[in-house]
């Protein structure tokens, strides 16, 4: 089958945004290749180790390739999607000076490539991420082993935001929880959160494939009776279902979201309004520049600032909502 290869070159601060964008238009699967340069500092506190060779592309700078069926109307699919880039810079958000290219290639060209870079990532003190197709044995018992297949579309962990989140839930997570993960993904920070002890999970998602893929995730670590999955925001959470559906009692202990800062600042008082007196909000996926405003809305809608945590340059807020 050949499929429509659509490549981005832009920067890393963008890469989620323009990310989505192609996972809404349709995109069979999406890869991201970021700067792989010698002077790029990589985290190895937990023994990680970085098997992608070694790249080209400037720091700060990144390739994010959307793969579309011969079908799709990609010169639409085109003009949509880089509209919806420019109109990035009206967020504050720098997609830089963005260049496109286009080819057509055959699927066994990207469909399964991509798992060769994809390695065991011990990510903290008691979580590792270990793809399906490896081998790996627990360095010691306390080891937690996250067993995730997220497909060409979902996180796997590398990314430092997947990363960072799932250390601020080992802080955070004391055994016994009620947590809600908005904006799941691969399901991966809900699999963590119940590794770590928390009661249940409730994730939500509103890509309808990304909720397959959580459901997937969580039947691989056994966790069908721990995670419960729903196509929805918070908002619709809310003003929907009753509680006996979602596995969890609103409100809630804690809330993790891995979403881009402008994102998280949309539903602020949402979150406050699903938690606990009390209770604890890690918002991660906070790039750099982002981190005075989000602060400072968390801090007006209610909540106290315990912890910032940093990687590279992303950020995660621990918030907890006052009593």
């Amino acid at each position: 089958m050949l499929w429509h290869e659509i490549t981005i070159h832009t920067t890393e601060e963008a890469v989620e945004m323009i990310s989505n964008f192609l996972h809404e238009a349709g995109a069979g699967g999406v890869s991201i290749e970021e700067s792989g340069t010698l002077n790029k500092q990589r985290d190895t506190s937990y023994g990680q180790w970085y098997e992608l060779p070694l790249n080209d592309i400037p720091e700060g700078q990144a390739e994010i390739k959307g793969y579309f069926s011969e079908e799709a109307p990609v010169e639409d699919i085109l003009k949509e999607v880089k509209h919806r880039i420019e109109e990035l810079r009206d967020y504050d958000i720098d997609p830089g000076e963005v260049r496109y290219e286009f080819k057509t290639v055959n699927e066994d060209e990207w469909a399964t490539a991509w798992k060769q870079y994809f390695k065991p990532l011990r990510v903290s003190d008691k979580l590792t991420i270990k793809p399906t197709w490896e081998d790996y044995t627990p360095e010691h018992e306390s080891e937690k082993i996250i067993e995730l297949d997220p497909g060409m579309a979902f996180g796997t962990g590398t990314h430092p935001t997947t990363a960072l989140c799932l250390r601020t839930l080992e802080k955070v997570v004391k055994g016994g929880e009620e947590i809600i993960d908005v904006g799941t993904g691969s399901g991966i920070l809900a699999i963590g959160a119940v590794l770590l002890g928390a009661k249940h999970v409730l994730a939500l998602d509103l890509d309808p494939v990304a909720v397959s893929s959580a459901r997937e995730n969580a039947d691989l670590n056994q966790m069908q009776s721990q995670i419960t999955v729903k196509e929805s925001d918070l908002l619709g959470l809310l003003n929907g279902s009753g509680d006996e559906e979602l596995g969890v009692k609103l409100p809630v202990n804690i809330i993790v979201a891995n979403i881009l800062a402008e994102i998280i600042l949309m539903f602020i008082d949402d979150v406050y309004q699903a938690l606990e007196p009390g209770g604890v909000y890690i918002a991660s996926g906070i790039y750099k520049n982002k981190v005075e405003i989000v602060q400072q809305a968390l801090e007006d809608s209610g909540f106290d600032i315990e912890d910032i945590c940093r990687d590279e340059d992303w950020v995660a807020f621990v918030a907890r909502k006052r009593s």
